[in-house]
């Protein structure tokens, strides 16, 4: 049997959320994974435990890294936050002012309808391939060129890939760098967060190896995954390219690239601490990388409760980040943040004054809303109170 070791510290009036973790091992299907919480500026919670590979043999160390999906998506959107702040964009402004040749934003479609997925532009028709999303002048070519596939402004669709791009190409347009260089300029680098977009070869010995839903750990009572049906532009958003945990998204160039919708690498501790900042007005400490202000303009609702034309469910927006919806970052409206697919987590509730990271190398299958993560959020809300 396998001893998956955990790690770390819990402090006093959190051990509920270390027996959670604690759990998720031994009753469900984690495989290698971190947890972290800040309050108030002060680390409650700080877990790691399991292994880095799925034949569980390289244990999880305090640093290890991972791929972290859409989780990416937040926290690249707090860095688009930063030139909003400095006056190089503006939410309200159209899209066209820095990127006429955008073929989506020449009816006036705003920066913030451009970042809450409301372009039309959620995938290309034409096939695109894993070793197309590596060059980066021809991608932004051709989404420039499509034909949206709804009125843009009119409706929103998951740009599950694609808004790596879109945000990416306004960052390069507007300061001259990339949003990886402007990440740890602006956000990662002040606040001490172990977060990349784009991970330099240095320091890809830390990265855990991502597990497919499809080779999950088998419990003895687990009942399989029920198919799910997709709505008919599910397949231009997530499927072209179909991206493979492992043989795709565990390899050099994928980690080295910068596709700020879905290959952010980093672990709990650097997530919750850029969420803890945006709990806490933009502050950790005596570090500011934003105005409370500045974080109120990213959270302001750009797209409600309207069925999302990609995902087929509602999900509310703001200019970049989730807004909170059916609870999953607790009860409070306020919290927002964004979630990767297989389950990595980031949050910040503001009313709590609470940042919460979590990553993992084990996907979850399906789209239940019992999981791993949702456990620990429940857990660690209840503790706070």
């Amino acid at each position: 049997m396998v001893d998956f070791a955990i790690r770390g510290d819990v402090a006093p009036g959190f051990d509920a959320v270390a027996e959670v973790f604690e759990r998720n091992f031994t009753e469900d299907i984690e495989v290698g994974a971190s947890f972290c919480a800040v309050v108030d500026g002060v680390t409650v919670v700080d877990l790691w435990g399991g292994y880095r590979n799925q034949d569980c043999t390289v244990p999880w160390e305090s640093d290890t890294l991972v791929n972290v999906y859409s989780t990416t998506k937040g926290i690249a959107a707090s860095v688009v936050a930063t030139l909003v702040e400095q006056g190089l964009l503006d939410y309200e402004e159209p899209v066209a002012n820095h990127w006429p040749e955008f073929r989506a934003g020449e009816d006036g479609l705003t920066v913030g309808q451009f970042l809450s997925h409301q372009s039309g532009v959620c995938g290309l028709r034409e096939t695109v391939t894993i070793e197309d999303l590596y060059s980066w002048d021809d991608m932004t070519r051709r989404i420039a060129a499509e034909t949206p596939h709804w009125e843009p402004g009119t409706a929103a669709g998951y740009h599950a890939i694609l808004w790596g791009f879109l945000a990416g190409e306004l960052a390069l347009r507007v300061s001259g760098k990339t949003l990886g260089m402007l990440l740890l300029e602006r956000v990662a680098g002040p606040l001490d967060a172990d977060f990349y977009i784009g991970l330099p070869e240095a320091e890809h010995g830390r990265v855990a190896d991502l597990i497919g839903p499809n080779r999950a750990r088998v419990l003895p009572d687990s009942a399989a995954a029920q198919p799910v049906k997709v709505p008919p532009l599910f397949p231009f958003a997530l499927q072209n390219p179909t991206i493979r945990p492992y043989r795709d998204a565990c390899s050099s160039a994928w980690r080295v690239a910068e596709i700020a919708a879905a290959n952010g690498h980093g672990n709990a501790r650097g997530i919750a601490r850029i969420y803890a900042a945006l709990a806490q007005g933009g502050s950790s400490k005596d570090v500011q990388v934003m105005r409370p202000e500045t974080i109120a303009r990213m959270t302001r609702q750009q797209w409600g409760m309207v069925d999302d034309l990609v995902l087929g469910r509602p999900m509310r927006r703001g200019c970049g980040v989730n807004l909170n919806t059916a609870e999953q970052y607790g009860p409070n409206p306020l919290a927002f943040g964004h979630s990767g697919a297989g389950g990595s987590i980031g949050f910040a509730d503001p009313h709590r004054r609470l940042g919460v990271g979590y990553a993992m190398n084990q996907m979850q299958p399906g789209i239940e809303a019992d999981t791993r993560g949702s456990r620990l959020v429940r857990a660690i809300i209840d503790c706070v109170g």
